[in-house]
Order: C-alpha cells, then structure tokens, then sequence
C-alpha cells in the first residue's frame, strides 16, 4: 500500500527557512516521480516542485532561487528546502506520486510564514 507522510512544517517568520520531508513506502521508489504541492486558503492546490527520477528538478515560477526538491534514494524521501520565506508561501504543503495509475497524496502540513 502506498503511503506518503509528510514533516517538517510549522511557524517561522519571513525571510527564515523550513525543511519539509515526505516519507514514501509501498512503491519502487526510484521509478516515480514525486511532487511537491501546496494549497492556501481559499485557493485552488498549485504544484510548487517536480522531482523526477533521475533527480531533476522543476519548481513553479513563484518559488525559483529560494526553493530546492531533493531526494534520497536510499532513505525513500523527498525534501524542500524553503529559503526566504514569505507570507504568500503560507500553506498547507503536500507530497504526491502517481504510481500504477493511482494518485496518492500525504496528509500535509501547515507552513506559516508570519512575523
């Protein structure tokens, strides 16, 4: 069973830093490829980074230079590391894969950017 957990969120003023993490289990790992997405209130979930299998990366617009997907093949995850944070990254972040014609979504976690 597939399964995606995300950590790392919280409370951080702007201009700080955050480190998410999403734990994968239940699929071949270094075949997908995962996403980063974030949603704020009263607005429609928008796709923040793409990590493909090979390890490349694609990051919206909004977050180029200050946002950086990785992941660990040896440990199943995937990190953002958030720099310069601002208060319209404020969010409810979530990891996603597609895997064997399923989407499958973390739980998310709340990042908030306020001073």
């Amino acid at each position: 069973q597939v399964q995606l957990v995300e950590s790392g969120g919280g409370l951080v003023q702007p201009g700080g830093s955050l480190r998410l993490s999403c734990a994968a289990s239940g699929m071949f790992f270094r075949a997908v490829v995962m996403g980063w997405y974030r949603q704020a209130p009263g607005k429609q979930r928008e796709l923040v980074a793409t990590i493909r299998s090979t390890g490349d990366t694609d990051y919206a617009d909004s977050v180029k230079g200050r946002f950086t997907a990785s992941r660990d093949y040896a440990k199943n995850t995937v990190s953002l590391q958030m720099n310069s944070l601002k208060p319209e990254d404020t969010a409810v972040y979530y990891c996603y894969t597609r895997y064997n014609g399923g989407d499958y979504w973390g739980q998310g976690t709340q990042v908030t950017v306020s001073s």
